[in-house]
């Protein structure tokens, strides 16, 4: 084992920055797909909602990126514990930023999916990369739970900055060139913005350190390269299938409701109200506008979610105390907003989804802080990236497959019943399983 030199303060200030551009993108990415989806299908596909034409292509759209992101993502863990975690997190932002750009010039359907799973892929693996980074070069536990749950915070930042960029957009892409020929651009303007990441990524990207923790386990690793089947050898196999699952009813939750959201606001009976006797370039304007507006009650919530995890991890010791303290008003919270407000009370629905993001997004930043704890160096890049990954982005977002068949079941064609049952359900089987979380030994990260 050979010994790295610590960075210094200010390139860890530098590394903390760039980690924090990566999870407000991640982010950014991810929620762009909620807001623009309705529009981007009306066009590309000609698809109107409460078809099954228009669920079978936001199914899709919401579940293949996922289960290729989280195919592709466990191989990037892998690759950030033999390469290093710097090279892996540097490829996985250019990648995704460059796929959105791509996607803003989509002409069909199956286009627009494929761009949307390359940048899923990318976001995979700089969710895994970038947090094993920060953690291995933070040594003293306090300061990395505090590294860990402010960067994260930035991923809410994130999804704040895609609301109010799709919000300028359906305001003013009418000013901007014509991407196509009559034709609304405000869906394609917000995809394009995601190559902004790239910039300050292209400029800084050599002065980046490497994980000095992996730097001093480099030749052992490569002398003995991880695999996956350790992650199930007896001291690791509880910790990887409890938290694999937890992660899946975190993004379920997600992705089986909070990410519809923002396409059931048309259907409220006052946004119908109000924009009844409107033109239909107008009338759809302004539902792109409700939902931006509702969207990003939802999206603060969410920063408020994890500054709050990110206060409370440094002074609630168990874990499973930690995350019960989100899940158990998740439980009681989250169905109620879509079986109520959701179906019939625009201002009340604003305020339910700030809570529930208070309560989702603030999960999202315990596993960053978690998972790092729970696996040792060699496999910490594919233990976090098999919990994250297959259990968050394979297992977890196919939630919205549920979500999407449900709705042509339910009263009425109701998404917002959809998601109330399927946030009731995993809500409930995410306090049962925490019950048989592991708690780390000790402040250290295990080596």
């Amino acid at each position: 084992m050979t010994v790295a030199a610590s960075p210094s303060p200010v390139v860890r200030a530098v590394v903390c920055f760039i980690a924090a551009i990566g999870f407000a993108f991640d982010t950014y990415e991810l929620l762009m797909l909620p807001l623009i989806v309705r529009p981007a299908l009306a066009e590309l596909a000609g698809a109107m909602p409460g078809t099954p034409e228009f669920e079978r292509w936001v199914a899709a759209l919401f579940f293949v990126p996922a289960l290729a992101g989280g195919v592709f993502g466990l191989l990037g863990g892998w690759m950030s514990d033999v390469w290093g975690r710097r090279r892996v997190l540097t490829f996985s932002i250019l990648l995704y930023a460059f796929s959105a750009l791509a996607a803003g010039f989509s002409t069909s359907p199956e286009m627009l999916l494929f761009f949307r799973t390359t940048t899923f892929v990318g976001v995979c693996v700089e969710f895994v990369a970038a947090t094993a980074w920060l953690a291995e070069l933070f040594s003293e536990a306090k300061t990395r739970e505090r590294v860990l749950g402010y960067t994260q915070a930035f991923a809410s930042v994130g999804g704040i900055m895609v609301t109010a960029v799709y919000a300028l957009a359906v305001e003013y892409s009418g000013m901007l060139p014509q991407l196509f020929d009559e034709r609304n651009d405000a869906w394609r303007y917000t995809l394009i913005s995601g190559v902004i990441p790239a910039l300050p990524l292209i400029l800084v990207r050599p002065f980046l350190p490497e994980s000095p923790l992996w730097l001093a386990n480099r030749e052992a690793i490569r002398a003995k390269r991880p695999k996956l089947r350790e992650l199930f050898a007896p001291q690791l196999r509880r910790t990887t299938i409890i938290s694999t699952l937890l992660m899946a009813c975190g993004y379920a939750i997600a992705f089986g409701a909070l990410q519809h959201t923002p396409r059931i606001v048309p259907d409220l009976p006052e946004i119908k109200a109000a924009t009844a006797d409107m033109p239909v370039p107008q009338r759809k304007q302004a539902e792109q506008r409700a939902a931006a507006e509702v969207n990003g009650f939802q999206e603060i919530g969410g920063l408020v979610g994890r500054i709050l995890l990110a206060v409370l991890a440094v002074r609630i010791v168990s874990r499973r105390a930690l995350l019960w303290l989100f899940q158990f008003p998740a439980l009681l919270i989250i169905p109620l907003v879509y079986l109520y407000p959701a179906r019939d009370n625009f201002e009340l629905l604003k305020w339910g989804v700030f809570v529930a993001g208070i309560l989702t997004v603030g999960q999202f930043s315990f596993w960053g802080n978690y998972l790092p704890r729970a696996f040792p160096t060699r496999l910490r890049g594919a233990g976090e990236s098999f919990a994250a990954n297959i259990g968050g982005r394979v297992l977890g977002t196919s939630a919205a497959l549920v979500t999407s068949f449900l709705t042509v079941h339910m009263p009425g064609q109701s998404t917002a019943l959809a998601a109330a049952a399927v946030a009731g359900t995993v809500c409930l089987l995410g306090v049962v399983l925490t019950a048989w979380l592991p708690e780390p030994e000790g402040d250290a990260l295990p080596e």
